[in-house]
């Protein structure tokens, strides 16, 4: 493309009407989404495709640039995660004419966008008619290097096809099955007469109607009620299938047997038994389950197929992490800030008084070391409360316990990135407030910033910094500050570093007057900390001031960790961290590895809002 040809898409880019604002649509919506996609023909009124199998770095811009080039495009929309903003992998692209939407779809479909083929359709919002399965044809058994774009090129010899898809795992490899739509129910039955038993790819396939999942369900419940083949295992390896035969053929009539067996001819231990009736079957799985013969109980039931194993096998699954989850809700509590003597016996002893203990454990690296925390479990949920109440800050040999209700690694990430878009809410708000955007994070507590600066280590005669005041050197027109503070101050290895906050107010006498206060305030907490520790500072400083202190102490400590990758990382996490208690955050500044573990899961977080902002702005 040419720089004339790219300003022209640009400038059209800009006057176009983009729906960008993320919408509440998660992963588990995007079926139901594709669903609403793959349905009726389109009304002739309507120019709305549906653009699937996207690339998640494909952006509004990317998609004009594609279909700006068939025609004049009113509006596009990537549609991304309510809470990541990341892309679900589908957009809607609305064109100004049908016929425009019907040349996308005969030249774009399946055309690479990003290296990865795209998968156009017509979009259909009418829930009546997303309802309506008629037209839609199931197939199986396809080979795995059919792809959306050979299954509609076979397909549409027998009519017009709204959408086509094979679906596929996470890794994009193909199931081995797929559907195809059609615009009438004839197409459908032609496709499904013509094409069922053939070979396509060495491979025999099934087509037939597509039957909704409801359905199916209710289908399976069925054949449950209903069977003739029955399934049993634990059989006695010495055992011939004649004898196998006999246990069951008294119950009546079987049509088939077989006893399964290894490449040496040995009995593997389970087998098929298939009966005439279904009463049949019943009645020999009702009188030979948990038979023991040969000193073996047997199981015997129902025949089930793979798919059908499987799900109830999730079900169980989910249905034990559930009650462990709702078992364990609200008695487990997490303790944390434990010395190196302290083990299992130790710290149940030391909260035996509150109630029952289930379960206690000191958690320990590979050579046995305390990692410094460990769990405690009550038998009730008032037992575990009133620990918490009770021995959070209690000292257990000579150190201040934490002691909290224990929280899933999945929950705390969710919480940080909720912290996250909180303060880039707030940062919104403040900037429309301050009639500016800024150009950096806002935490909600601001640290180590006065109107003036902070006072570091070695600064001479009252001023914030040694040499010229940085502040006064950055003044704007008529003594006005700059519209974002990002003043320096010294880093681990005493280079200026900035500090991420709220835009400093109008620097006026006003002011001047209130940072000298704040620098002799400052001073004397410097002393205090000196004379009894960090501890005794805050707890003789005002509760405005407490944040600030300890953000001094947090920041050094974050940078020279060497994991935080630039000072604009450094500031955000300090910011987080800072939404701790006072309490707990001074046990991460006595305790290594309680520091290194909370450093870590703000990392995560802020690498994620780091992701999610990047996006954005390539999307913009």
């Amino acid at each position: 493309m040419s720089a004339a040809e790219a300003q022209q898409v640009q400038e059209s880019f800009e006057k176009l009407s983009v729906d960008a604002a993320p919408v509440e649509e998660t992963p588990a919506t995007t079926a139901a989404s594709e669903e609403a996609s793959s349905s009726q023909p389109v009304s002739d009124n309507s120019a709305s495709l549906y653009v699937g199998e996207l690339d998640p770095q494909v952006s509004e811009a990317t998609l004009f640039e594609v279909f700006s080039a068939i025609g004049p495009v009113s509006s596009i929309r990537v549609c991304r995660d309510a809470v990541s903003k990341r892309s679900l992998g589908y957009a809607y692209v609305n064109f100004h004419n049908v016929s425009d939407g019907e040349r996308a779809i005969d030249e774009l479909n399946y055309s690479p966008i990003k290296n990865r083929p795209c998968r156009i359709m017509w979009s259909q919002r009418d829930p009546s008619l997303r309802r309506n399965g008629a037209g839609n044809i199931f197939i199986k058994n396809l080979h795995p290097a059919i792809d959306n774009k050979a299954l509609h090129d076979t397909f549409s010899a027998f009519g017009k096809i709204l959408s086509c898809k094979v679906a596929t795992d996470e890794m994009g490899q193909s199931k081995g099955f797929g559907f195809v739509h059609y615009d009438t129910d004839e197409a459908a039955t032609a496709a499904i007469d013509n094409v069922n038993g053939m070979l396509l790819n060495d491979r025999e396939v099934y087509v037939g109607p597509h039957i909704s999942k409801k359905d199916r369900e209710s289908k399976i419940e069925d054949m449950k009620a209903v069977f003739t083949n029955v399934y049993v295992k634990n059989v006695d390896v010495e055992f011939s299938e004649e004898e196998f035969k006999k246990l069951f053929e008294t119950y009546g009539a079987i049509t088939s047997i077989h006893l399964e067996k290894d490449a040496e001819g040995k009995s593997r231990g389970f087998g098929f038994v298939n009966f005439e009736t279904t009463d049949d079957a019943a009645r020999a799985v009702d009188e030979l389950n948990d038979k023991e013969i040969n000193g073996k109980k047997l199981y015997v039931g129902r025949a089930q197929k793979k798919g059908e194993r499987l799900q109830e096998l999730k079900k169980q699954y989910e249905a034990i992490r559930m009650e462990k989850l709702s078992k364990y809700q609200g008695v487990n509590l997490f303790v944390k800030n434990l010395d190196d003597s302290v083990d299992d016996e130790m710290l149940k002893e030391a909260f035996a008084s509150f109630g029952t203990i289930t379960s206690v454990k000191v958690m320990s690296d590979d050579a046995g070391k305390s990692k410094g925390f460990g769990f405690v479990c009550f038998s009730t949920p008032e037992e575990a409360t009133k620990a918490v109440s009770e021995m959070n800050q209690h000292m257990l040999a000579g150190k201040p316990l934490y002691v909290a209700l224990a929280q899933r690694k999945d929950v705390r990430r969710s919480q940080l990135e909720q912290q996250i878009q909180a303060r880039n809410q707030m940062r919104l708000q403040q900037a429309a407030a301050a009639g500016g955007m800024p150009g950096q994070f806002m935490p909600q507590v601001f640290y180590g910033q006065q109107p003036g600066g902070f006072m570091p280590p070695g600064s001479r005669s009252g001023a914030p910094f040694g040499g010229p005041n940085p502040m006064m050197m950055q003044q704007g027109p008529r003594g006005q500050m700059p519209p974002q503070g990002q003043w320096p101050r010294p880093g681990p290895n005493g280079q200026p570093m900035p500090v991420y906050g709220m835009p400093p107010p109008p620097f006026n006498q006003e002011f001047n007057r209130g940072p000298q206060r704040n620098y002799q305030s400052r001073g004397n907490f410097k002393n205090q900390r000196k004379e009894g520790g960090l501890a005794a500072a805050l707890a003789q400083a005002a509760p405005e001031q407490q944040k600030r202190m300890l953000g001094e102490e947090l920041y050094p400590k974050i940078a020279a960790s060497g994991k935080a990758q630039d000072a604009e990382a450094a500031g955000k996490i300090t910011g987080m961290m800072l939404d701790l208690q006072n309490e707990e955050i001074l046990n991460l500044l006595e305790n290594e590895d309680a520091f290194k573990t909370h450093l870590d899961e703000a990392l995560a977080a802020y690498e994620e809002y780091k992701k999610t902002a990047e996006t954005e702005e390539a999307s913009a």
